[in-house]
């Protein structure tokens, strides 16, 4: 996405609101400012070029006299990965002086796979306001869709169609999560436009992502979206299996069995010598593995691999090997530090409306944390070829 530039931006910032310009004296509406985004993701006018939100200018276009600082900078900047706009937008926010006013320029590019959703609704910019998009609108928006530029779980699966879903749980199950029920009540459209309009599908298949969190089989389609769970007797993967467990099913089947599965496998010890009551000592934070395993789950790479998630839990150690380099801007420097990119921008989506995922981007950073204050070692990264691998060890 090409950014407009300051001479650009300086000319935009006293020409009326229109589909691309909205102007906003402070940051503290952050519902409007997060309107605006959704709407200006969807790019309802196909302009093809980002929608500007300039905060610090009056609606007359005058200077507001807001004081810039680094809090407003950072609420902003998180407002995309924040959870409220499905799926997460693609933006651009700088501090900019623009005609002698200072201000927060806040630059949204048109999303490759619309509709895009602020809390379940679809909005879109008609003129100068924000609106929520009629049915018409929304089919529009779905037939912009560019296949080519999609990531992976927005695909459509050859030779899949509506009835590969386990319709049951959409409608009983997915659909309440996901929509507001005002809005499933008043929703007069056929389900296979609602799928078509959550990227379930495309024109006529299931998308990859449709299918792993709704399809009645996934594993037939994508044959690598299982976890494998081994409990191992020693400290080598030579040594014997204790247990060993393939978890399969649509993406929160899997998630469940991961809570039950970590639940049942952690040891406590007993500290009988702490007045006035016992203290119980887990040998690993169940919020620290939980919050890993479905960081991997999240991140890993579904395309063109036949490679599971595998938790292995050895006598002395816990790995989870998950297929897939680490993804786009994020680093072994910057992981776990809160930046995030997202390779399966719909599953993430999905993990979030289920209940699994409730604060993009930190994941990890709760882990270290829930790792430290039960007494464990830092969780080990490590980067191999196509391999992200977690190590961590019991508390001492």
């Amino acid at each position: 996405m090409e950014w407009l530039d300051d001479n650009q931006l300086g000319a935009l910032v006293k020409d009326p609101e229109s589909h691309s310009v909205e102007r906003k004296s402070s940051g503290s509406d952050r519902s409007g400012i997060r309107r605006n985004i959704c709407a200006f993701a969807n790019d309802l006018a196909d302009t093809r070029r980002p929608g500007v939100i300039f905060i610090g200018i009056a609606d007359d276009g005058n200077c507001a006299g807001l004081t810039i600082n680094d809090s407003l900078l950072q609420t902003v900047s998180h407002m995309h990965q924040d959870g409220h706009i499905m799926p997460f937008p693609v933006i651009n926010v700088a501090r900019k002086t623009l005609n002698g006013c200072e201000v927060v320029v806040l630059q949204v590019a048109p999303s490759t796979s619309p509709p895009v959703r602020y809390h379940g609704r679809v909005m879109v910019k008609v003129g100068p306001t924000v609106q929520e998009a009629s049915p018409e609108d929304e089919r529009r928006l779905a037939a912009k869709r560019r296949g080519a530029n999609l990531p992976y779980d927005h695909r459509g699966m050859s030779g899949s169609d509506i009835s590969d879903f386990d319709l049951n749980y959409i409608r009983n199950r997915y659909l309440p999560a996901t929509i507001p029920a005002k809005i499933l009540k008043q929703n007069q459209r056929d389900l296979s436009q609602q799928l078509r309009s959550l990227r379930l599908m495309t024109e006529d298949e299931a998308t990859n992502g449709g299918l792993l969190a709704c399809g009645t089989n996934p594993q037939f389609w994508i044959p690598c979206s299982y976890l494998q769970f081994l409990r191992i007797a020693g400290t080598k993967i030579s040594d014997s299996i204790r247990s060993n467990k393939r978890l399969t099913g649509k993406l929160e089947d899997i998630l469940k069995q991961i809570d039950a599965l970590l639940d049942i496998n952690i040891s406590e010890s007993l500290d009988v010598t702490s007045a006035p009551r016992e203290i119980r000592q887990p040998d690993y934070p169940l919020d620290a593995l939980r919050q890993l395993a479905y960081n991997a789950v999240m991140h890993r790479n579904y395309d063109g691999t036949n490679a599971p998630i595998r938790l292995y839990w050895y006598s002395d150690r816990i790995e989870i090997l998950n297929p897939g380099e680490l993804f786009g801007t994020v680093t072994p420097d910057t992981i776990g530090t809160g930046a995030t990119e997202y390779r399966n921008l719909l599953i993430a989506e999905s993990m979030r409306h289920l209940g699994f995922a409730q604060r993009f981007g930190m994941g990890i950073p709760m882990a270290r944390t829930a790792l430290e204050n039960n007494g464990n070692p830092p969780a080990e990264f490590s980067f191999e070829p196509n391999l992200v691998r977690v190590t961590l060890r019991p508390a001492s």
